[in-house]
């Protein structure tokens, strides 16, 4: 029988028995609920969920830290985490006491302040479990819980105060190839969550349970069946693997009950083996939050053939178009396109434009009413035929978060360019929790008389023109951060450097070099009227893997240290 112990006696005891420090107890205790009120209009010192605000923006107004003085910035403290491979959660910051999680679902409870360690949870992962991205992107906070979701596609409800485990729900069987990385989604009495494991054949669906009990309230199959609506566009016998996985945390609109998002690629992966568009795969999906009913979607592409998931959901920013003011959905594609789309009062998604924002040789036309393309078929892999195509499987920008800032009036992308790859496919049988790609190996290239693939762009969202870019040689998979004081945060290259650029004119302002690449999702807080900056760094998964790849064509090696620590920097005092 599972019991929950109340907060303030555990930490007494605790405190008694010399583990918890009295001053420490109290500001936990201290700490304030997560209620909804509170996560739609969150306090400037606080970063309460995975992008700070559910519009998605990765922004903090905090302005203590700026172009004028991040030059400044000094470490404060440092955490090890004591795990390898790819750290990308955000450090989550409610009233002083900060959340993270690394890979292999560890979640640590900290002094935002100080590093002190408050309390640690660790998964016990099943021995058979085996993963391609052994990586989790953060917790959710909501009421007096924490929740993680995890390798084995289980969710979990912790004691924010304790750590003591309050219920456990499994979301589907491991073994058949399910497993997640999000960080869920809190909101009006439920935490969200979508299934990654397209590469194994999985159905993918998003679904909401119960905040307090982990109940399921609703599931939403993003590959639908034969009977439902966009059903005909899979072929006979094929939905129940068709993937469309979803792999990073949606966004929310309050005002129209609607949540967004990003789904996968189809499985297999190429689109000669399940003719047809395939919804609602390599889309943007928009569900009642109340019911997870279906109320609208668009495909970025179909017919998927490339690997180009689109799971980062799009951005909830106000746009002005040809005299317009239109609540749009903003989205720096995997498939390399900037797509601008409409957030229409039914829930529908309407197209606004879309265009390239790295190189891409797929896209012939955009159709100017539906956005849907028309493509290059010597470039679109086949059954037992070759595909050349760039930017390549790794995508223009990956899962990894861009940012937009309110005051600049720009998103700031994370951009992969002139990289391609070349891909073929072949007939594959389905067996639960193997490999269902249905490819037959990849290999990558580099566009003759180019001299970078990283870069961080700057685009205006009213205009729909770039406004600066840096370039750089190596792969970028820096999530981004802005600030209200005009910066923008990212690392996500080999070289180890967390970087702070003049949201303004791209200039590098800062850059620190830390223990190890880093690919996880900066965050900003303040804590008795100071303001600290916060990323973990940890290199592994798919960052490594598209390094390993460049250094082959190369004849290079770039060596970077193994080693998950959480790093927070502030001004001195």
């Amino acid at each position: 029988m599972k019991y929950r112990i109340k907060a303030e006696g555990l930490l007494l005891a605790l405190a008694a028995l010399g583990m918890v420090t009295g001053a420490l107890a109290q500001n936990v205790a201290d700490m304030r609920d997560v209620t909804d009120e509170r996560l739609q209009n969150p306090e400037d010192g606080n970063w309460l969920m995975f992008r700070r605000t559910y519009d998605g923006w990765g922004y903090s107004p905090l302005d203590d830290i700026n172009t004028r003085n991040v030059d400044e910035l000094k470490v404060a403290w440092t955490l090890s985490t004591g795990v390898t491979e790819g750290h990308q959660s955000p450090p989550i910051v409610n009233d002083g006491i900060m959340y993270i999680t690394t890979p292999l679902n560890l979640v640590y409870a900290i002094d935002a302040t100080n590093g002190n360690v408050i309390w640690q949870y660790r998964r016990t992962l099943p021995f058979d479990l085996s993963l391609m991205h052994p990586t989790n992107r953060g917790v959710a906070l909501y009421g007096d819980k924490v929740y993680m979701a995890t390798s084995d596609a289980m969710l979990v409800a912790l004691d924010a105060r304790t750590g003591a485990l309050v219920w456990e729900k499994a979301i589907e069987d491991y073994r058949t190839g399910y497993y997640i990385t999000m960080a869920p989604l809190a909101a009006k009495g439920k935490i969200m969550v979508g299934v990654s494991g397209g590469e194994r054949g999985i159905r993918g669906f998003i679904t909401a349970l119960d905040s307090e009990t982990g109940e399921q309230v609703w599931k939403t199959w993003t590959v639908p069946a034969p009977d439902e609506p966009g059903g005909d566009s899979w072929p006979p016998g094929t939905y129940e693997h068709g993937g469309a996985s979803v792999w990073v945390t949606g966004n929310y609109d309050p005002e129209r009950n609607v949540t967004y998002w990003g789904t996968g690629n189809g499985g297999p992966w190429i689109g000669e083996a399940r003719p047809g568009d395939n919804l609602y795969t390599s889309s943007v999906v928009a569900l009642d939050i109340d019911t997870g009913a279906l109320k609208g979607y668009h495909q970025y592409h179909w017919n998927d053939s490339w690997d180009w998931d689109e799971v980062s959901t799009p951005m909830l920013i106000d746009v002005q178009r040809n005299g317009r003011d239109i609540p749009a959905l903003i989205h720096p594609g995997r498939n390399g396109y900037l797509w601008t789309l409409e957030r229409k009062d039914d829930g529908s998604i309407g197209f606004i434009d879309a265009k390239p924002f790295v190189y891409q040789n797929v896209f012939t036309s955009i159709d100017p009413v539906t956005g849907r393309p028309t493509y290059n078929m010597d470039a679109k892999p086949g059954l037992g035929r070759a595909g050349t195509y760039c930017p390549s499987l790794s995508g223009g920008k990956n899962w990894t978060p861009a940012g937009y800032n309110p005051d600049t009036q720009m998103i700031y992308i994370p951009a992969n360019d002139n990289y391609c790859t070349t891909l073929a496919g072949e007939e594959v049988e389905y067996r639960p929790g193997q490999n269902y790609t249905g490819t037959t190996g990849s290999r990558a290239s580099i566009r003759e008389g180019t001299d970078y693939i990283g870069e961080m762009q700057a685009w205006n969202v009213n205009t729909g023109e770039k406004v600066w870019s840096q370039k750089f040689d190596l792969a970028n998979w820096g999530p981004v951060m802005t600030t209200g004081g005009n910066l923008v945060f990212s690392g996500g290259m080999a070289d180890r450097y967390f970087r702070a650029y003049d949201a303004r004119n791209g200039r590098i302002l800062w850059q620190e070099r830390l223990n190890s690449g880093i690919t996880g999702v900066p965050t900003t807080y303040e804590v008795n009227g100071k303001q600290y900056i916060a990323i973990q760094s940890g290199w592994g998964v798919d960052a490594s893997r598209m390094q390993r790849a460049i250094d082959t064509i190369k004849g290079e090696e770039t060596i970077v240290p193994q080693g998950g620590v959480l790093w927070v920097f502030a001004l001195e005092d």
